[in-house]
């Protein structure tokens, strides 16, 4: 990969960085976003660490798997930036639902549902995305993985996929959304309206940003 091109990402990740709390989250990060937006066709762990050459594959894995995240200083940083670039009375702020096809059925929130991306029923995992957009420039904002019902009834098959008890309660992806909604408005995210997919049947609800 092209040097030049690499101290341009670090310094565009600068921030994100700096929210990170451990130093080997810092050294890691910069080699994990390379390996995926950088040339090569296969994205998981073992193919990145051999592409970058000077990453062990087992410390980029702990990086991705069993590393402790705090998202919130992350949100945060990337928030700002967002809404630096876009925010504003004329942006909006964009709803949807994103689905992930898959084959097995380990995957947290993996499940046999409607997908609304697809426009058919698949074995997928679902997501309420949320993205700050102004004219032809949109910023992702936020993934939330939504949990179907059979795995909120069966607390056996959370607890073994890890899934943190504050996350284990059945919500809709309307809820989903607005709880989104409010974490930016209280963020001092700016938009001039709230767009949604039809698909997503959100209930009636005056937004103040």
């Amino acid at each position: 990969m092209n040097t030049d091109w690499r101290s341009d990402l670090e310094v565009w990740l600068a921030p994100f960085l700096a929210a990170l709390g451990h130093k080997a989250q810092r050294a890691m990060c910069p080699a994990y976003i390379a390996g995926l937006i950088g040339p090569g066709d296969r994205k998981s762990v073992q193919p990145m660490a051999t592409r970058n050459g000077d990453i062990p594959s087992d410390r980029l894995h702990h990086f991705v798997s069993t590393g402790v995240w705090d998202s919130a200083p992350l949100e945060a940083a990337l928030w700002r930036h967002a809404d630096h670039l876009v925010g504003g009375e004329r942006s909006w702020l964009i709803i949807d639902d994103t689905s992930l096809p898959k084959k097995g059925e380990h995957s947290v929130g993996v499940a046999p549902q409607y997908a609304l991306t697809l426009g058919k029923k698949a074995n997928c995992q679902t997501l309420v995305s949320v993205t700050l957009a102004s004219r032809e420039v949109p910023l992702m904002l936020s993934l939330r993985l939504f949990l179907p019902d059979i795995w909120t009834a069966d607390p056996t098959r959370l607890k073994r996929a890890g899934v943190p008890l504050e996350h284990q309660g059945s919500r809709t992806k309307p809820e989903m959304a607005i709880e989104e909604i409010d974490r930016l408005c209280a963020a001092g995210v700016r938009f001039g309206c709230v767009l949604a997919d039809a698909g997503l049947a959100c209930p009636p609800r005056s937004v103040r940003p």
